[in-house]
């Protein structure tokens, strides 16, 4: 099984035709994802051709999200844009009723990621991010940047405020493998949080146990702790990155900024600590808590 992304989803991405689109549709595809076309206004009905095994395949490019799903059956968009761009991208895909979308641009405007997140919200639609990786089920699917031979299919739920302790945690644990790994984003807002992941790994019966990965900034980690104390009865390893950043200063994300004892990865870590979850002190221990657990 895996959370929100299996082998059957059927992707298009918006923004296709751009050099980052161009580049990570290669990836999506070198990997297995099913990427069924792409949305471009000024390039409908074109075709792009891509690598695949020794030959080339050629994906449609479609003027509208709406059009690309009425002709493709797509259930997932993968949005590519740059940010001034990302708001009118995100809402065409909710405004067609897209079930999933992933936004990968970095340096949206939060008023922008609040006007659209309430609209998917409104409509159904599940977001992920801004400002994330994406999401990848080993051995299914793969929607946006995380490189897919890190590892490959298991038993760990993976949920992450960063890419780059997304793609390290999947390294880390690759002798036994991921349902899912999905990076959430760092923003003050984001379409999924480590809760939405929660839920869907509990209810996944093919998901063991979860890592789950936070950061300086916000309380998005104590609301986690105090839903896995109540809702979650699968075992949890937690890392929350940012011990040794300085009190006031935004790091990295958006939304890591500490202000007085709120928001510090000490608080952090105590409160997921009581609510029964295991905290490393380095990436590299968090996966020796879960190594020991799955063991």
């Amino acid at each position: 099984m895996a959370i929100f992304l299996t082998e059957a989803s059927k992707v298009i991405v918006q923004g296709m035709t751009g050099s980052e689109g161009m580049k990570h549709t290669t990836r999506m595809l070198a990997s297995g994802t099913a990427v069924v076309g792409g949305v471009n206004p000024r390039k409908a009905g074109t075709t792009v051709s891509f690598p695949a095994g020794d030959g080339a395949t050629d994906i449609p490019v479609f003027g509208s999200v709406a059009e690309a799903m009425e002709k493709t059956g797509a259930d997932v968009s993968v949005i590519f844009v740059p940010p001034a761009h990302t708001k009118a991208a995100v809402l065409e895909a909710v405004e067609a009723r897209m079930p999933l979308v992933v936004i990968i641009t970095e340096g949206v405007p939060v008023a922008d990621t609040a006007e659209f997140f309430a609209a998917a919200q409104a409509a159904g639609v599940r977001l992920i991010g801004p400002n994330c990786p994406g999401i990848i089920s080993p051995g299914k699917s793969n929607v946006g940047i995380i490189p897919a031979d890190i590892s490959g299919a298991g038993r760990i739920g993976l949920v992450s405020k960063s890419g780059t302790l997304t793609y390290q945690m999947m390294y880390e644990l690759r002798d036994f493998g991921f349902s899912t790994a999905i990076g959430i984003g760092g923003d003050p807002i984001i379409g999924t949080t480590h809760i939405d992941a929660l839920a869907a790994f509990e209810a996944d019966p093919e998901t063991e146990a979860i890592v789950m990965i936070g950061e300086i900034g916000g309380d998005a980690e104590e609301r986690a702790a105090a839903f896995i104390k109540e809702n979650v009865t699968k075992p949890v390893v937690g890392y929350v990155a940012g011990f040794t950043a300085p009190e006031g200063k935004t790091m990295g994300h958006a939304g890591a900024i500490v202000s007085g004892s709120s928001g510090t990865a000490q608080a952090k870590k105590e409160a997921l600590e009581a609510a029964g979850v295991k905290v490393g002190k380095t990436p590299s221990e968090t996966a020796d808590l879960m190594r020991q657990l799955l063991s």
